[in-house]
């Protein structure tokens, strides 16, 4: 779950550790980088998927394609932009190069990250990007067929483009970036492994130095310190203590670190775009009967979803054979607490949280290249939850993980 690990280690000099946080200066001298050799995703590859997304396109009737700034930009042209009012976007035609509309001042510094042959045109700041865009379209005689609108787009580029083109079929672009970005690459999983397998160092390195008294910001501080110092970009870091962890996203109210307590830390890296999700659960001190049961529960559970990813069966099957199985124990049923108030899991890539989910009534097949993650978290609230996140890959004799899970409260991170 988007929002993310155990190793030897020296104690951190000078300070106590919660002192050493709040001070900004946690000992990192025992991690080095391990995303040196870490190979971003190039032209060859880049090119590949237009070649795919234009045979898509064919498939589907559509003539072209509008995405603006975010993940699918960069999956497909490279260019790493922000959204503003002032619109930047690609349009992918069914045959031949992308175009890249951009205001005329910001031409030079969009170029700076474009990663395939395209056109790139310019507006002013009096006149309509969209004007642009309807004006190549006619020029490649795309004017009479449908335009996909990738899923993320605003509205008011959608409400621009009609403005321009009254009489054009604005379809959904899911038939093809969908398609292209749901299956990874060799070289994406490789991205991905790199990002989870600093997730799980950087896990290793700060439970030993989790202590009593101890905050969210204190545990979240050392996680992205290890995260940096590993060699990645922090994507998120999500620590629930106590009763906290009983909400899947935690709480407003004062938190720290309790004697026999429960510490939920849901943290998650960026090796050149890709992430990694992965959530642990401990006790800080010694388990009571019932922390031990209900832990022991979500490993049963995310190793039931495991089995039952198969290549061929629904996506949203997935999430029935855990549900059901918690039933059988009495939590739900259903959605109901306490149990599992959440999906079983989501599609992961460039975005934290990509389609497909693992979720019920999700009929897309589960095929090799598809990643997920495996999340079935049980929560008590007013107590505390457990939750337990890997995420794994689909191949073709089934699901392989990216991270292990652990396999006892006695070895938590895994």
């Amino acid at each position: 779950m988007q929002i993310t690990r155990r190793a030897l280690f020296a104690a951190t000099a000078a300070l106590p550790v919660s002192a050493a946080v709040r001070a900004g200066e946690p000992d990192l001298s025992a991690l080095r980088p391990i995303t040196g050799d870490a190979v971003p995703i190039g032209k060859g590859e880049r090119a590949a998927r237009l070649t795919r997304a234009q045979a898509l396109m064919k498939a589907a009737g559509i003539g072209a394609v509008l995405i603006e700034p975010g993940a699918s930009l960069v999956y497909f042209t490279g260019v790493r932009w922000w959204r503003s009012e002032r619109l930047t976007a690609a349009v992918i035609p069914v045959e031949g190069e992308p175009l890249i509309v951009t205001p005329f001042f910001e031409e030079p510094s969009v170029r700076e990250s474009l990663g395939v042959p395209a056109t790139v045109r310019v507006w002013q700041e009096h006149e309509s990007p969209f004007a642009v865009i309807a004006g190549w379209l006619g020029e490649k005689k795309l004017l009479g067929r449908p335009i996909g609108i990738e899923e993320t787009a605003r509205f008011f580029a959608v409400d621009g483009l009609r403005g321009r083109l009254p009489g054009a079929r604005i379809v959904s672009a899911n038939p093809v970036v969908r398609a292209c970005r749901m299956v990874k690459t060799p070289a994406e999983i490789a991205l991905m492994q790199r990002a989870a397998d600093v997730t799980m160092a950087a896990y290793r390195w700060t439970w030993p130095r989790i202590e009593a008294g101890m905050t969210p910001r204190d545990i979240g501080g050392l996680m992205s310190a290890a995260t940096a110092k590993l060699g990645a970009e922090v994507a998120f870091n999500l620590v629930l203590l106590g009763e906290a962890s009983a909400y899947p996203h935690g709480s407003g109210k004062p938190q720290k670190v309790e004697k026999d307590g429960i510490v939920l830390m849901d943290c998650g890296a960026v090796v050149h775009d890709y992430e990694s999700d992965i959530s642990r659960t401990f006790v800080h001190g010694t388990p009571n009967a019932e922390q031990r049961k209900v832990w022991d529960q979500v490993r049963e559970g995310q190793q039931r979803a495991f089995a039952a990813a198969k290549i061929g069966v629904s996506a949203g099957s997935v999430d029935d054979a855990v549900r059901g199985w918690y039933a059988s124990l009495g939590y739900g049923p259903d959605y109901k607490l306490p149990g599992l108030s959440h999906r079983t899991g989501h599609g992961i890539g460039m975005d934290g949280h990509e389609p497909v989910n693992l979720v019920r009534g999700e009929a897309t097949k589960l095929a090799p290249g598809m990643c997920f993650s495996n999340e079935p978290g049980l929560y008590l609230p007013g107590k505390f939850g457990v939750r337990l996140e890997d995420c794994f890959q689909m191949t073709v004799s089934g699901p392989k993980w990216f991270s292990v899970p652990p396999v006892s409260l006695e070895e938590p991170i895994g």
